[in-house]
């Protein structure tokens, strides 16, 4: 949402400068073109006045200066002029010892020429017929402080321009933000789906969302009702093969075959790479993953129910104790964890004297949980064969070694790694690491 905001953003602005610097621009240019159409017809009567003045004596065309504007006879006074006749030619007293370079085309210069002191001048000429000679008149006004003032204009102009794009951008992100929350509150919802305090979006969104809000929540359901056939499917599948294996086994340990040693063990082993093969796989084809983030495991609601389970199961009087966050809920599929975490605490019930203990801790990126028991543990030496499928220490235990052989396999779908320590009460401590997803 942040990135749509920034683009949207920067996209309005760059638009409102571009569309303000050319309006200021315009705005100027058009003023300036008028104001210059004005000083020409001023410069031009000017120029008349001054063929006013230039009278016709005993001695020839002369130049009246009682006629002349005062202002032309103060030195450097902005307003300048040159008259020129074939025979001779005056120039102001305002123009002092400078000689602008004056234009060779009738009419307004199109540029600014340099004037006495740094000033910019705007320039006229005019040509008139008097007596059959020809007068040319040069006329000359200080441009400087109008350019001056549209400077002070233009910076006035960027100041109005900067405060405008800030009013808007304001104006805009508050839009954004109003036209951006069903999508922020859609974000927050899916949010929520993938932590499991969910399990749809709702089913009121604004107008403009129902199709997407409601496709999200058919593929959410199509999903779940999938997964619930796939692992129904599963669990007859296994019920279906242990029956066969069952009978085969019964068939194996028949008298007829006591005969034949060499056969009747090498059946045996076949069938238990069988078991434990169709275990292993219908194991992992059970795993969820990450196909339904609404399906999370809570501790709170899950443990008490799971450790009652096992005190049944282990009627020995055994005590078993679970620590948790409060609200603890595990960004996993229910179904996985209850049993990795059935498979971890059969075993360490089966090995316990007295006492287990389930310890779940959140730390930075992930999940550490440990179960640990006062049985007599595992020496170290031979902790690594453990994690060995199928590999058992006491072959008086029931079972075939491959709880932790599942247990590595979900943990491998999930990134995290298994360890065995020795227990403060002491037995055998399992740790687990459980990476959090991005």
């Amino acid at each position: 949402m942040k990135s749509i905001q920034r683009s949207l953003s920067l996209g309005l602005i760059a638009a409102l400068l571009i569309i303000s610097l050319l309006l200021l621009q315009t705005s100027l240019w058009l003023f300036e073109s008028g104001l210059r159409r004005t000083l020409e017809t001023d410069l031009r009567e000017e120029s008349e006045g001054l063929l006013i003045a230039v009278v016709r004596g005993t001695e020839g065309f002369t130049l009246d200066t009682t006629r002349l504007n005062p202002r032309y006879q103060r030195a450097f006074s902005g307003h300048y002029f040159r008259i020129d006749l074939p025979e001779r030619s005056w120039r102001s007293r305002s123009l002092w010892d400078a000689t602008p370079e004056w234009p060779h085309v009738n009419g307004l210069a199109p540029g600014l020429v340099e004037g006495p002191q740094g000033q910019r001048l705007l320039t006229y000429r005019a040509s008139y017929q008097r007596d059959g000679q020809q007068i040319v008149i040069h006329v000359a006004q200080d441009y400087t402080p109008i350019l001056d003032s549209f400077r002070q204009v233009r910076l006035a102009g960027l100041g109005l321009v900067g405060l405008i794009l800030l009013v808007f951008l304001l104006l805009q992100r508050y839009a954004v933000q109003l036209a951006l929350r069903p999508l922020e509150r859609a974000r927050q919802q899916i949010a929520q789906l993938q932590q499991g305090q969910r399990r749809q979006l709702d089913i009121q969104p604004p107008h403009e969302l129902q199709p997407l809000v409601a496709q999200i929540n058919h593929l959410l359901a199509h999903t779940d009702d999938t997964l619930k056939r796939s692992r129904h499917a599963l669990g007859n599948l296994g019920h279906a093969l242990k029956t066969p294996l069952a009978v085969l086994g019964s068939l194996v340990q028949r008298e007829e075959l006591a005969a034949y040693p060499e056969l009747q063990a090498g059946l045996r082993e076949q069938l238990a790479q069988i078991q434990q093969r169709v275990t292993r796989e219908l194991g992992r084809a059970r795993m969820a993953g990450d196909v339904l983030p609404g399906a999370h495991f809570d501790c709170d609601a899950e443990l008490p129910a799971l450790l009652e389970t096992l005190q049944m199961i282990h009627p020995r009087g055994l005590s078993l104790h679970w620590h948790a966050p409060a609200h603890c809920r595990l960004p996993w599929d229910r179904e996985d964890l209850l049993e990795l975490l059935g498979n971890l605490l059969d075993n360490a019930c089966k090995w316990a004297g007295s006492e287990v203990r389930l310890e779940i801790e959140k730390e930075a990126g992930g999940y550490r949980l440990s179960i640990e028991d006062d049985g007599p543990g595992i020496p170290e030496a031979q902790r690594d064969n453990v994690l060995t499928r199928g590999t058992r220490l006491d072959e008086r235990a029931e079972g075939h070694g491959l709880g932790l052989g599942i247990v590595r396999d979900m943990l491998t779908a999930w990134n995290g790694s298994l360890a065995l320590e020795q227990s403060s009460l002491g037995g055998l401590r399992v740790v687990i690491w459980l990476p959090l997803r991005p």
